[in-house]
């Protein structure tokens, strides 16, 4: 009876044991399945419009940065050209000099090698020694500024050849910072456009008319505030060009870098305008806010140039009314809009 009891016991125990091993019942005790994550809210249209928005003003800060590397290499470019020239027409005046050095060598040479201050002591002739002494010193004093010239020409030379190297050094930091500029540009626009290519048509749409409706906000804002009295639409004839150029680009596309004839850049169009009328500007919308006359808003007039956000990322041409002409930005054409829908830094006028 005992032994029975100890089989069926022994029976029980290895039963369990079979059990306890099988593996879908080791999984189930151990790793219990994990609750599934919820789902990530999505975005408005409004969060969408605002993440498009700041990645083209990121894309308009590098492509400033890319055109003022490009008008630097393009004057680094003409500085060598023109110390190379330099250097060259250095170097024919230095191998005339020593010419001039070898033609009074030789004439030394057939003077039986004395020198012309020996000869005129050694002479007998009164006349012949005050004609002489008057040549002597004529020829040391050609002597004396042949080795001034020389001299000059060499360290003129030396010189010419530094500032080529330094130039040269630059130049190809600034296409180092252009290709970074071009990456960086080329990122956000694809970014941009990866989200704009999510939205169905009518959500373009919608987009669209979101992005009509704050600017519409921005400028009766603006215009509210009074900004317009006391302006005058009179101008230069020099500005009335400018305008004029300016808005006869409307419809041809934004381009980045791009400076006409059939596409633009913000900075690109107004630089061109202005061009147009006779006044070379900086490249950049930067450079424009850095280095044009600043104009109190109240006297601003048409042909001046309206500069945006903090960074002056942007430019515009104001017209008068109200208005700007500008190149918004990748996708969009050259057009007339309200001065007040962006942010403004403040007002350049060129000429």
């Amino acid at each position: 009876m005992n032994r029975h009891r100890h089989a069926l016991a022994a029976f029980t125990v290895a039963c369990a044991l079979t059990v306890l091993a099988s593996p879908a019942l080791t999984l189930q005790a151990t790793a219990a399945p994990l609750p599934s994550p919820p789902p990530l809210p999505e975005k408005s249209l409004e969060e969408v419009r605002l993440e498009i928005d700041g990645l083209y003003r990121e894309a308009a800060t590098a492509t400033d940065a890319y055109n003022l590397a490009e008008e630097r290499a393009k004057r680094q470019s003409g500085e060598i050209v023109r110390l190379a020239r330099m250097i060259e027409n250095g170097r024919k005046r230095i191998e005339g000099l020593k010419a001039q050095a070898g033609a009074a060598a030789r004439a030394q040479y057939r003077n039986g090698g004395l020198p012309e201050g020996a000869q005129l002591v050694l002479t007998n002739d009164p006349q012949l020694f005050l004609d002489n002494a008057g040549r002597l010193q004529e020829g040391q004093k050609a002597t004396k500024d042949l080795i001034s010239d020389l001299t000059r020409t060499q360290d003129e030379l030396t010189t010419y050849a530094k500032e080529a190297g330094d130039n040269w050094t630059k130049l190809e930091a600034g296409r180092v910072k252009q290709a970074q500029a071009k990456k960086e540009i080329n990122d956000k626009i694809e970014a941009a456009k990866k989200l704009e290519s999510k939205l169905a048509a009518d959500e373009l749409a919608r987009l669209r008319a979101l992005e009509l409706r704050e600017q519409n906000r921005a400028q009766t804002a603006w215009l509210g505030s009074g900004i317009l009295a006391g302006l005058s639409d009179r101008t230069s004839p020099e500005a009335k060009r400018a305008v004029e150029f300016a808005t006869a680009q409307i419809g041809k596309p934004y381009v980045w870098g791009a400076e006409g004839p059939n596409s633009y850049d913000c900075s690109g169009l107004t630089q061109s305008a202005w061009i147009a009328a006779g006044r070379t500007i900086p490249r950049t919308s930067q450079e424009q806010w850095r280095l044009l006359p600043h104009i109190d808003i109240k006297d601003m007039r048409p042909g001046d140039l309206i500069i945006y956000f903090h960074d002056a990322s942007h430019v515009g041409m104001y017209v008068g009314d109200g208005r700007i002409v500008h190149a918004p930005r990748p996708g969009r054409d050259v057009t007339i809009t309200g001065a007040g829908t962006m942010d403004i830094l403040g007002v350049v006028r060129p000429g």
